[in-house]
């Protein structure tokens, strides 16, 4: 029996579930009594509600159930960008190579078309838009990172566009970025309305839990342990990204990295005359730890950055303000003019990562499996490495799932306080590197 001692949380408002445009239909179901399942996947982002819906495509007469702490869509997935990025991305494994990236580009690819497929079923306005994304930067030192991305693209035969100066400005409608590289595939979502639309899709036969905090758990029983109830099944899945090691789904493997995102109030009229001819768009730094902005079909403005260790894997009000403020500057970097614009939502999120940005994707116990670390690209990662493992525990055999079995081992990374010592001085020496794109 392990008793659960650090659990997800709404850290501030959050911006892309408050203004989603998609609506719930279905109550909110809480485990209030002892139930047996098939399966039990516990986290209802991207990775576990594509785990249990490839699970009941398989076993459509099987039980299944999703159990989340959160509300579908509060969790980590509805908190990112909101970029489904279908090329290899600065942040995916550090095995790289020409066979590599063409493989996780089409493994990108099939679950941007299966979350297409599912969103155009259920007829929901997510704010779906293939619009491509830019790689920019401000500063002329980051133009090599710009040159090592084309590279790549080059490798692979995928196609792209350098946007330099005065089109570069009219395209974003802001001047800051000096140079772009272009990419066409990559599709931009209200993340929390995306991943609401998934879990209404879902068929009969899997049920999902919400506000429904595991206290313990006992993995030789299978069971899971509620404050109202106990849950027993056959098979267990964790797609628990950060909370993960909390489980015992893994140990010495995760680096979750927190961090901050702002959106803005809807442009006023005045504001918008700047962006007249300026379509939907997103823009990802040249450095890692840059910022990523987004111009939303609904008229906001989204400011992501600022990154910080959190042991207890959760933040407070004191840190949202402070990041606030950081965002408020970069704003002003790209805006200047849209100086009376605030902010609406602010909030914070988790990346979790790896050493050596491989996931975790393994049978942790006999019949308990878990799926973490997204590194950055957690729609598009989370949805096929949630199919993959329902199609692994099925006893399936594919190309795609001995590619993901053979890049997902992360390395080790030393316990705390040597993990959060570690992690902030390199994350202090990147923040410092990324200044000019902030």
């Amino acid at each position: 029996m392990k008793t659960l001692k650090r659990f997800p949380a709404v850290d501030g408002s959050l911006g892309w579930y408050e203004s989603m445009p998609v609506q719930r239909t279905h109550p909110v179901k809480q485990v209030t009594k002892n139930q047996y399942f098939d399966y039990i996947v516990v986290g209802a982002g991207f990775t576990g509600l594509s785990t249990a819906g490839r699970l009941a495509e398989l076993e459509p007469d099987s039980k299944i159930a999703v159990i989340d702490a959160l509300m579908v869509g509060q969790g980590t997935s509805g908190r990112n960008a909101g970029f489904i990025i279908d090329l290899p991305h600065n942040l995916d494994s550090s095995k790289s190579s020409v066979l590599a990236d063409t493989h996780v580009r089409e493994l990108n690819c099939f679950a941007i078309s299966r979350l297409d497929q599912i969103r155009q079923e259920q007829g929901d306005n997510v704010y779906w838009n293939q619009v491509g994304k830019y790689m920019a930067a401000h500063e002329e030192k980051h133009f090599k990172n710009l040159d090592s991305f084309t590279k790549t693209l080059d490798s692979i035969n995928s196609d792209y566009e350098i946007v330099e100066g005065a089109d570069l400005e009219s395209r974003l409608g802001t001047g800051y970025y000096k140079k772009a590289v272009y990419t066409n595939g990559n599709v931009l979502v209200n993340p929390a309305a995306l991943v609401v639309s998934v879990a209404k899709n879902l068929p009969n036969n899997v049920e999902i839990f919400e506000n429904s905090k595991v206290t313990s758990v006992d993995f030789n029983l299978k069971k899971l342990y509620f404050d109202n109830g106990v849950l027993t099944a056959n098979t267990i899945v964790l797609a628990t990204n950060s909370f993960t090691e909390e489980f015992g789904g893994c140990k010495n493997k995760l680096a979750p990295v927190f961090t901050y995102a702002s959106l803005t109030k809807p442009l006023n009229e005045h504001a918008l005359h700047k962006f007249k001819k300026v379509s939907p768009w997103g823009v990802t730094s040249a450095h890692p730890a840059g910022t990523t902005v987004r111009f939303t079909p609904d008229n906001r403005i989204l400011i992501r950055n600022s990154f910080d260790v959190l042991p207890d894997l959760l933040s407070n009000q004191k840190m949202i303000d402070e990041a606030k403020v950081h965002h408020r500057s970069s704003f002003m970097a790209r805006f200047p003019s849209l100086d009376a614009i605030p902010f609406e939502y602010s909030w914070g999120g988790m990346l979790c990562m790896t050493m050596n940005h491989e996931p975790v994707f393994s049978e942790s116990y006999p019949g308990v499996y878990a799926i973490a670390a997204m590194n950055g690209v957690g729609i598009a990662k989370g949805t096929y490495l949630g199919y993959y493992m329902a199609e692994m525990i099925k006893g399936n055999k594919s190309e795609d799932l001995d590619f993901i079995l053979n890049n997902s081992n992360p390395s080790w990374v030393p316990p705390d306080p040597f993990k959060t010592i570690g992690a902030r001085v390199r994350l202090s020496i990147e923040q410092r590197t990324a200044k000019g794109e902030k």
